[in-house]
């Protein structure tokens, strides 16, 4: 490739094989990420034949938007004919790059909402988009729940509901969507007043522990619910139910009977009620002009609405 007596070639013939600026081999030479295979009596760079290649490489890996520590990792990783550096570093890419993109779809919403909402109402709304960062945090929903699950319940048990019920932002949201999320982040992070500080009356009996198994059986009484609902079906007493009030007469430590469900229906009707957080989960949730996901809170509806059914009729 280089036609000097000795094989090497000077930083500007690199440089013009290599169709970059001799500042640009400078540069990277500088920083170690081109070695040069030795210098001119008069202390000028002398590069091998294998520096346009590597130089080459390092050009390919900086379109890519790697920083130069990066490159430098790969470039070592290659030396020692590895290759992971390479993959790892590929992969924090498009992940930050992921990030990127879906913070521009939540922006561009937001845009959206703003531009398309009447003239009385920007305001509002943009007070509502400017305390949501982009792609928005769900750091104020667990929260807010943490606040109101009972105290030390176990760190599964908690995690678990967390994931049930703080919805995850859509990656390519509509505005109304983004509203709806929005709505949600100023609904938790609101002053409570007094009412809605009160927690229902279970988690004071049931202790920690008990929580933790009525949490577990809720959530399997609220899948088989959600499927009841995706069907459109009304509420009614089956195995959904069953599960249902079985969660509670464990947290209760006692018996499933009749009398029992009369009380629970009772009980569950005057305890505290989050139907707006719930209501506003949906909306994030749900795919334009798609069915109405089902939430926590709307299989809880169901179920209770189906267990008053049937305390009523045994009534």
């Amino acid at each position: 490739m280089f036609t000097s007596h000795d094989g090497l070639c000077s930083i500007g013939e690199l440089a013009e094989h290599a169709g970059v600026t001799v500042k640009t081999v400078r540069f990277y030479s500088d920083r170690g990420l081109l070695p040069e295979a030795s210098r001119s009596a008069g202390g000028h760079r002398r590069y091998g034949p294998d520096a346009l290649e590597r130089l080459r490489l390092i050009r390919s890996l900086r379109a890519l938007d790697l920083s130069v520590s990066e490159v430098h990792r790969i470039l070592d990783d290659e030396d020692e004919a590895g290759g992971s550096a390479l993959e790892a570093a590929v992969a924090g890419q498009l992940r930050e790059l992921g990030t990127r993109l879906k913070a521009l779809r939540w922006r561009e919403a937001g845009l959206r909402l703003v531009q398309e909402c009447p003239a009385g109402e920007r305001a509002d709304r943009l007070r509502l988009l400017g305390a949501v960062a982009a792609p928005p945090s769900t750091a104020p929903l667990a929260r807010f729940w943490r606040g109101w699950l009972p105290p030390r319940m176990p760190a599964r048990s908690t995690a678990a509901f967390l994931d049930a019920a703080v919805p995850q932002p859509p990656d390519d949201p509509t505005p109304g969507q983004v509203l709806a999320f929005a709505r949600l982040n100023a609904f938790v992070t609101r002053p409570c007043t007094g009412g809605e500080q009160r927690r229902p009356a279970v988690h004071r009996t049931a202790g920690a522990r008990g929580s933790a198994v009525l949490y577990a059986g809720l959530a399997e009484a609220y899948e088989l619910a959600g499927a009841q609902l995706r069907r459109g079906r009304v509420p009614y007493a089956g195995e959904a139910l069953d599960g249902f009030v079985a969660a509670y007469a464990g947290a209760y430590g006692t018996r499933d009977t009749a009398d029992f469900r009369r009380l629970l229906a009772g009980q569950l009707a005057v305890d505290p009620r989050i139907d707006r957080y719930w209501e506003l989960v949906a909306e994030v949730l749900t795919a334009p002009g798609g069915p109405v996901e089902p939430t926590p809170g709307s299989a809880h509806d169901w179920l209770l609405g189906a267990l008053v059914a049937q305390s009523g009729a045994a009534a």
